[in-house]
């Protein structure tokens, strides 16, 4: 298991080496990773993506990001995979769940960008302050 995401919030099953992983025909969010450093347990996000079914993705070696990966790793037996099964969540869930992996990583062989910063327009803002205006008291 590695977990990703804001505040490490995502379990993923993995990583596995991708060169001889079968794809199940299951709905998932997936990173394709691999080690800057062989000396070391610790991976990079190359590429995030979402799908209705793993088996329709190309994978391991026929998606069409796949030679970014390889080139990124320097070597096919360098990648590896994780995946996420979202319980009960559906096509949008998964897509904001890498949605949100993709601005937190950056993940190179990615196309698309996505901002990982908040502002306050878009959720208001937050102040640990107590308020000083009273809530009007309940009606009985």
């Amino acid at each position: 298991m590695i977990r990703l995401g804001s505040l490490a919030g995502y379990a993923f099953s993995g990583p596995r080496l991708l060169g001889g992983w079968t794809p199940t025909s299951t709905p998932a969010v997936y990173t394709i990773l691999y080690k800057p450093d062989e000396a070391r347990e610790r991976f990079a996000v190359i590429y995030v993506g979402h799908c209705d079914d793993l088996s329709t993705q190309g994978l391991p070696f026929r998606h069409r990001r796949s030679p970014c990966w390889v080139q990124r790793a320097g070597s096919k037996w360098n990648l590896h995979i994780a995946t996420l099964d979202v319980p009960g969540g559906g096509p949008a869930h998964r897509k904001q769940i890498a949605e949100e992996l993709i601005g937190m990583y950056e993940p190179k062989c990615n196309e698309e960008r996505f901002d990982a910063s908040w502002r306050d327009e878009w959720i208001g803002e937050y102040s640990d302050a107590p308020s000083t205006s009273p809530l009007p008291p309940p009606r009985i």
